[in-house]
């Protein structure tokens, strides 16, 4: 991802925004790049091409959600090597910072959440909570406290020290190189194709899908947990989230490996069902859950009342239509606005 620049000591006296004009160039290159990703993808890619980009994603944000997250940052259950292996290769993947430096401003945004010392403070509105931090400067508190964050549980762990060391090489051969060439190699895709699909298209859509838990989930939804604090639950970005839209119940437990009171099988929360899953061969381990009645007795004492909550049938099967949403879109496009494309061209 791109990195924000730091302040000089004397910046940091007073502050004004400042735009970092290079990651705004960098930014709309990005996404001039998805859109040609959209193009292909609706024109000439292969639909085993367009599966993979849906695969890619997932694992990807399964690195960030499951890893950077859940694991690293809040402890919240524990890895044998061979997951944190896994893990550490999806993280690279998703390409949001290395795992030290992911923690270290998710531990800084946890907090000082909505004051200056956030990243991505929603106080100062949607845009910046969702991408605009990343267009301007730090904020010279986002520094001075982010400085003070104790890290050494995630610098004792090897494979965290050996990614952030090679962290650029690993993001050219796993990010990039990697899901351009495994659809050439398989089924003969082009690797022009192969790049603008399964690796702009594909990091462009995560990102979005990652942002809006710093600005949907901030702004809009309920807050059945505490309705003292900003962070909310939101439908739909659990959904495009895999999970993470549970937010006031996170941000209100965050030591839960879950991020939601009810796990995966009452809840539409598929980063809950990885650990689980690596949990039933032994990989994931001594995963903390808050006790039901400690919920209840915090919703009873500072929860918004009569907060709606859909059935697990309902919840599911939202859940799978939109996390199915590159897919509807490409069978949609290719159905309904190719064929519109062609003969506007050709007619």
């Amino acid at each position: 991802m791109i990195k924000n620049e730091m302040y000089s000591s004397d910046e940091q006296k007073t502050y004004n925004l400042k735009i970092v004009w290079r990651n705004v160039f960098l930014m709309c290159f990005l996404h001039i790049s998805a859109l040609y990703g959209v193009w292909i993808t609706l024109m000439t890619a292969k639909w085993q091409t367009i599966y993979a980009m849906y695969f890619f994603g997932i694992v990807s944000a399964m690195g960030v959600l499951a890893g950077a997250h859940r694991l690293w940052c809040h402890r919240s259950y524990k890895a044998k090597w061979p997951l944190r292996l896994i893990l550490a290769i999806f993280e690279t993947m998703a390409l949001q910072n290395d795992i030290y430096e992911w923690c270290r401003d998710h531990r800084v945004h946890h907090k000082y959440s909505e004051t200056d010392a956030d990243p991505h403070n929603s106080n100062r509105g949607f845009f910046f909570a969702h991408m605009g931090w990343l267009l301007c400067r730090k904020h010279p508190e986002v520094i001075a406290k982010g400085s003070t964050i104790d890290m050494s549980d995630v610098w004792d762990d090897p494979i965290v020290r050996y990614q952030r060391k090679f962290y650029i090489p690993l993001v050219i051969i796993i990010w990039a190189a990697i899901p351009s060439y495994i659809p050439f190699l398989l089924w003969n895709e082009s690797v022009w194709n192969s790049f603008f699909t399964c690796v702009t298209l594909r990091y462009t859509f995560v990102l979005h899908n990652a942002w809006l838990v710093n600005s949907a989930a901030h702004l809009y939804g309920s807050r059945p947990y505490n309705q003292y604090i900003q962070p909310r639950e939101n439908r739909a970005v659990q959904y495009l989230a895999h999970g993470e839209g549970y937010h006031n119940y996170h941000h209100t437990f965050p030591w839960d490996y879950s991020a939601s009171e009810l796990g995966w099988k009452d809840n539409f929360n598929s980063a809950t069902l990885f650990i689980d899953f690596f949990s039933l061969i032994g990989w994931a381990y001594d995963r903390k859950k808050v006790p039901q009645n400690v919920v209840n007795q915090r919703q009873e004492r500072t929860g918004e009342k009569n907060v709606h909550r859909m059935s697990p049938l309902m919840d599911y099967s939202y859940g799978f239509v939109i996390t199915l949403v590159p897919i509807w879109l490409a069978f949609l496009g290719r159905l309904i606005v190719t064929p519109l494309i062609l003969y506007a061209f050709y007619s």
